[in-house]
């Protein structure tokens, strides 16, 4: 069994990369969730909502610089969000939901839909190939 990917709804496979859908933008704004399709950010902020934490709606860079909801950690444990680029810069950083076993669960312009891939295959493709770092989410969704 896989902790993460077991428990992910089927409809989370399905969703379009979109990249115009992205936190804080016009478009999410105006409709809400992923269902419409999603940038990588908001997949994995949505695929953390899952698992009851609160990700800020923040983009690349400022996800990196966060204290207050987010705090950077090695190793990764499930559900940590991995950031990663063609530099060792942050802004524009394609951000992606350890797993485990190495892996990484993200959404990508390249497949179009949710993937896993392993950190050899980021490393393999320049825009990917700088692992930034890793965030961790402290802040847990409040009970509805």
């Amino acid at each position: 069994m896989d902790p993460v990917l077991d428990q992910l709804p089927a409809a989370f496979w399905t969703v379009p990369y979109a990249g115009r859908r992205y936190p804080g933008s016009p478009a999410v704004a105006d409709r809400p969730g992923v269902e419409a399709g999603a940038n990588c950010q908001l997949f994995a902020y949505e695929v953390l909502r899952h698992f009851d934490l609160a990700p800020p709606p923040l983009r690349s860079s400022d996800l990196w610089s966060d204290t207050r909801a987010t705090i950077r950690v090695s190793p990764a444990q499930p559900l940590d969000l991995l950031l990663f680029n063609g530099t060792d810069d942050a802004y524009g950083a394609h951000v992606g939901v350890w797993v485990g076993e190495g892996r990484v669960l993200h959404l990508c312009a390249e497949v179009g839909r949710p993937a896993v891939w392993t950190m050899t295959e980021f490393a393999a493709r320049q825009r990917y190939r700088v692992l930034i770092g890793i965030k961790r989410v402290i802040v847990r969704r409040s009970p509805t």
